[in-house]
């Protein structure tokens, strides 16, 4: 019979160790859609046609409005814009390396396979954290789940388009060969943290749990495509990690040019505050 589990308070009732579990899943929530976002933006006016533009640019839009309500949750605890973002050690962000990898030049495959293993894996995510013992998660859960669903639409539609062509199918597959390996840092955490975030209900499946289920989903799909898959990717996935995972801190070269140049402006303009990123939830009426 399962346990219930009792609710946590809002941020000034959380103890220590509650507090630092919430903060270690909220800044992996927002650093992933905060970086895939800006990736997507260097789409714009490049991909192959006016509407996938327009669809890249909007689900662009969504991880930076997603991002928002994430860093807008860590607020709570004293920290400003410019801390989370602008003025933060780019080695302390914790996203995934999937997410900061630069694009293969005028690939389109690249950064719809990248959608599609990326959504598959927030959809898990964000499931997983609808039954949430931190209220203030559970407040924006809905909203975010409802913009996801469209992302994957847009994601797998473009999957089974690409994979009809003799080319792009080719294309696929690099990608796929590339990425899926990289796709998994996606469920790489701290064993200690992540243990935590268990026993205080914060979220209600395990990264080794949500893996497998994103495995269940992701292989026969890209198999029904006629695209190949990495044996003994399942029994043995460790032994694919890229060398870089992103949530230990570790990230590649391209996430400091990326980085500098998200935060170029700020920098050259010499400000000491930062503009928001998207409106703040909780201002909205």
């Amino acid at each position: 019979m399962a346990v219930e589990q009792s609710q946590l308070g809002g941020p000034n009732e959380l103890d220590e160790e509650e507090q630092e579990a919430v903060e270690y899943l909220l800044y992996r929530l927002a650093d992933d859609e905060l970086v895939i976002g800006e990736r997507y933006t260097e789409w714009q006016v490049r991909a192959p046609t006016l509407e996938s533009d327009l669809a890249l640019a909007n689900i662009a839009q969504d991880e930076y409005g997603h991002a928002r309500l994430w860093y807008d949750l860590l607020e709570d605890f004293g920290y400003s814009e410019a801390d989370l973002v602008f003025e933060r050690d780019p080695a302390d962000f914790r996203h995934a390396s999937l997410v900061e990898l630069p694009f293969e030049s005028g690939d389109w495959a690249d950064p719809i396979v990248r959608s599609y293993l990326y959504d598959m894996a927030e959809h898990l995510r964000l499931q997983a954290l609808e039954d949430t013992s931190y209220p203030r998660i559970a407040d924006r859960i809905g909203k975010v789940l409802g913009e996801e669903d469209y992302h994957r639409e847009h994601a797998q539609n473009w999957m089974e388009r690409l994979a009809d062509d003799e080319e792009s199918h080719a294309k696929l597959q690099d990608a796929v060969d590339r990425l899926l390996p990289a796709a998994l840092t996606l469920f790489e955490g701290d064993d200690e943290m992540e243990e935590r975030v268990a026993d205080l209900g914060i979220r209600t499946e395990s990264l080794d749990a949500m893996r497998e289920q994103w495995l269940d989903t992701v292989i026969p799909f890209l198999r029904t495509l006629d695209l190949e898959t990495p044996e003994g990717l399942r029994e043995d996935y460790e032994s694919f990690l890229p060398e870089n995972l992103g949530r230990d801190g570790d990230h590649t070269d391209a996430w400091f040019d990326l980085y500098d140049d998200m935060t170029h402006t700020y920098r050259e303009l010499g400000r000491t505050e930062a503009h928001k990123i998207m409106p703040d939830p909780d201002d909205a009426a």
